[in-house]
C-alpha cells in the first residue's frame, strides 16, 4: 500500500523526491548549509571578526595576575610547612609570645642596672617557681578529684538519668525494633569488634613524657636567649637597613609592636587570672569542694574563647550534680558561672582592652578553627595570642593595615555612621 516506506523500512531503495519543476531531487533528505553564513545573533569574532588573544594573553601574563597567582601558592606552601613543622614551630612559637610578654621586665630591669643576661636567668626562675608552686598546690585537690572522678561521674549520671528517662525509653525501643528486624532478616552475622584504647588527655596535648620534657625544655632555653639578647635583632635589622628613614620607621614599628603585644598578652592573664578568682570565690560561696582547683582551671581555659568556657560548663555541671543531691542547686552553680563568664567577657574586657587590641568574634572563631585544625589542642591554646600578635603586626605596618582593620572589633561610632550612610535624604 505504502511501497515507499515499505521499501525504507525493509532496507530498500528510497524513490527519489520530485521537485516543483519536476525533476527528481535526490538532495531533498539533506539539509542546505552555507558553510560561509554566520550563526543567527552571533557578534564579534564569532560573526567573522578575528578574536583578540593577545589581549588575553597579555590579562594572564600581567604581574597583577602573576603576584596573585603567586601568593596563592606562598599562602598554600605556608600552610601545609606549618602544619608538618610543628614540633619545630611549636617551641618556637611560645617562646616568642613568652619573650614578648616578658620583655618589659627585662628593659626595666636593665634600668635598675641589671644585665640582660642575669635579668632574663632571673625572670626565668621566678617564672618557673611561679608555675611549680602553684601546680604543687592545685596537684593535691586534682589528683584527689581525678581518684574520685569515676565514682562522682557514675552518681552526677545516674541523677541525670531522671531527667534522661523519656530518651532512653525512645532509644531502647529504637534498638528493639532493629533487633526485630535482624531477626527476620535472618540476622547478621558480625565479626567480634575490637576496641582499641586511646591515648590520654595529656598525651594528646603535649605528647608523651618525654616529648612534654623536651618540649619545656626547648621554650625555657629558647625564652633564655631570646630574653638575654634584648635588641640584638633589632639592632642587626636596622644595621643591615641602608635608608635613615627606614631605620627610623622599624624602630617605631618594633617599638609600638612589642608594646601593644606585651601591652595585650599581660591584660589577658590578668583577665583570666581574675575571672579565675571570682568564679573560685562563687564557688566557695556555694560550698563547692576544691573552689581554688575550679578557678584555676578557669583561668587556663579561659585562653581558648568559646571552647574553653563551654568545658567548665560541663564540668562544673557534673562536679555540682555529683555533689548536691537537688538538682536545682546544680543548676544554680551552673547559672552562676554561665553570669560571671557572661559578664566578664561582655563588660570587664572590653573596658580593659582598648578598641586596637580587640578582635571580632568572626576573627576569633575562624582563627581558633584554624590553629585548632593546624595543631591540635596546643594550637587552640596559641590561636588568639598569635591572632591577636598578627593583628597588631598588622596595625603598624601601612600596607598590611586593611587586614588588621578587618581583624578588629566593630567601632559604635562606625555602626551610626553606617546606618546614617544607610538612610535615605527622606529617612533623615
Amino acid at each position: 500500500m505504502f511501497p515507499g516506506m515499505i521499501d525504507d523500512l525493509t532496507g530498500g531503495p528510497v524513490p527519489p523526491a520530485i521537485r516543483p519543476d519536476g525533476i527528481a531531487d535526490d538532495s531533498v533528505m539533506e539539509p542546505e548549509v552555507d558553510m560561509a553564513a554566520a550563526p543567527a545573533g552571533a557578534t564579534g569574532a564569532a560573526a567573522g571578526r578575528p578574536e583578540d588573544i593577545t589581549r588575553i594573553a597579555a590579562a594572564v601574563e600581567s604581574p597583577q595576575a602573576r603576584g596573585v597567582a603567586l601568593t596563592i601558592i606562598a599562602i598554600l606552601a605556608l600552610v601545609a610547612s606549618t602544619y608538618f613543622a610543628r614540633p619545630f614551630l611549636l617551641p618556637i612559637t611560645l617562646a616568642v609570645l613568652l619573650n614578648l610578654l616578658l620583655s618589659p621586665v627585662i628593659r626595666a630591669l636593665a634600668r635598675m642596672h641589671i644585665p640582660p643576661p642575669f635579668g632574663a636567668g632571673l625572670v626565668i626562675i621566678l617564672f618557673l617557681g611561679g608555675l611549680g608552686t602553684g601546680i604543687y598546690q592545685l596537684a593535691t585537690p586534682a589528683e584527689t578529684w581525678i581518684a574520685r572522678a569515676p565514682a562522682a561521674f557514675a552518681q552526677a549520671g545516674e541523677r541525670l538519668r531522671r531527667v534522661t528517662k523519656p530518651v532512653e525509653r525512645v532509644t531502647k525501643a529504637a534498638e528493639q525494633v532493629e533487633r526485630a528486624t535482624d531477626v527476620r532478616g535472618g540476622g547478621s552475622n558480625k565479626p567480634p569488634e575490637v576496641v582499641v584504647k586511646g591515648a590520654s588527655l595529656v598525651s594528646r596535648v603535649f605528647g608523651t613524657t618525654e616529648s612534654l620534657v623536651a618540649l619545656l625544655l626547648e621554650v625555657l632555653l629558647l625564652l633564655y636567649f631570646l630574653l638575654a639578647s634584648g635588641d640584638f635583632f633589632l639592632q642587626k635589622l636596622i644595621k643591615v637597613l641602608p635608608r635613615v628613614g627606614d631605620r627610623e620607621k622599624a624602630v617605631t614599628i618594633a617599638r609600638e609592636t612589642e608594646a601593644s603585644i606585651s601591652r595585650y598578652l599581660l591584660t589577658t592573664a590578668l583577665l583570666n587570672v581574675g575571672e579565675g578568682v571570682v568564679v573560685a570565690i562563687a564557688m566557695r560561696a556555694w560550698t563547692m569542694p576544691n573552689p581554688v582547683l575550679w578557678g584555676a582551671l578557669i583561668a587556663v581555659l579561659e585562653f581558648v574563647p568559646y571552647l574553653g568556657a563551654l568545658t567548665m560548663m560541663v564540668v562544673l555541671t557534673l562536679v555540682a550534680v555529683a555533689t548536691f543531691d537537688e538538682l536545682g542547686r546544680a543548676l544554680v552553680v551552673l547559672a552562676t558561672f554561665v553570669a560571671i563568664n557572661f559578664f566578664w567577657g561582655n563588660v570587664v574586657s572590653p573596658l580593659m582592652l582598648s578598641k586596637r587590641l580587640t578582635l571580632n568574634p568572626v576573627a576569633i572563631f575562624v582563627g581558633l578553627a584554624f590553629w585548632f585544625w593546624l595543631w591540635g589542642i596546643p594550637g587552640a591554646f596559641i590561636a588568639v595570642p598569635v591572632l591577636a600578635t598578627f593583628k597588631i603586626f598588622c596595625d603598624n605596618i601601612e600596607t598590611l593595615a586593611p587586614i588588621g582593620e578587618f581583624l578588629g572589633g566593630r567601632d559604635p561610632w562606625e555602626r551610626r555612621s553606617t546606618v546614617r550612610l544607610d538612610e535615605s535624604p527622606r529617612d533623615r
